[in-house]
């Protein structure tokens, strides 16, 4: 008889424990599904350093902003890139184009001019089509500046692809080029109003640092581009959320 009891007490906790565990199950999808849908949208902008040459999806700083973001209960889905290794401020605008990417975003980021540095071009052709994807930038966030984050070009010029450059530039001379470009960008983003992340003196830590170089010697590695996200994590929180 208590043999019999006891087996009926153990069925009637199991069944107990099972309700419990699935409600939980429940409200747990149920949070998850919520945040899913209330998640904010985010639209990428750029070139290698945007796509995360080198380096895993879950390493580029896109990814790993989202991510700290999301510690703080600033909740974005997975960020939608327009980026390829390679393009200038040109490219990026025809690829934009060719995109036709609808609706808007909430936050928008940008980081181009590399490869206009690299090449060569004019400058004022920078600053002119700068200007134009800024635009651009700001109309993909519904038009609010406050929704676009616009991120200094690196100093290449550290990595040992710097040290043998191709164009016979110095490490020197390359990071004056840069700062040239990034002091166009921030001038221009200052009177948009948008919001300016200078990420170019953590990849100067690349020169003593060389964890913080991706295998191919030029490109930022996941370390690198975590420090990235740092800087422009504290930067969005300022306007999504507070910690």
């Amino acid at each position: 008889m208590k043999s019999r009891t006891l087996f009926s007490v153990q069925i009637f906790c199991i069944m107990v424990f099972s309700v419990i565990f699935a409600h939980a199950i429940d409200i747990r999808n149920s949070r998850t599904a919520m945040t899913k849908s209330t998640a904010k949208t985010m639209l990428c902008l750029g070139d290698s350093y945007t796509i995360g040459e080198s380096v895993a999806e879950s390493e580029r700083f896109p990814s790993q902003t989202v991510k700290l973001l999301d510690k703080y209960g600033v909740h974005f889905s997975t960020p939608h890139i327009i980026a390829r290794t390679g393009w200038t401020t040109d490219e990026l605008m025809h690829a934009i184009a060719e995109a036709n990417v609808s609706g808007t975003f909430d936050a928008v980021t940008l980081l181009i001019g590399v490869n206009n540095q690299y090449r060569s071009y004019d400058h004022e052709q920078y600053k002119r089509e700068f200007k134009e994807l800024l635009d651009i930038a700001i109309k993909y966030a519904g038009g609010n500046p406050d929704h676009v984050f616009v991120v200094s070009i690196p100093d290449y010029g550290v990595t040992p692809f710097g040290h043998n450059d191709a164009k016979g530039r110095s490490a020197t001379a390359i990071g004056s080029e840069i700062d040239e470009y990034n002091a166009t960008a921030k001038e221009i983003t200052a009177k948009e109003k948008a919001h300016f992340t200078d990420i170019t003196p953590f990849s100067k830590k690349a020169a003593t640092d060389a964890s913080l170089i991706a295998n191919d010697n030029l490109h930022p590695s996941g370390r690198m581009y975590a420090g990235w996200a740092d800087l422009l994590e504290k930067e969005m929180i300022k306007v999504y959320g507070t910690k």
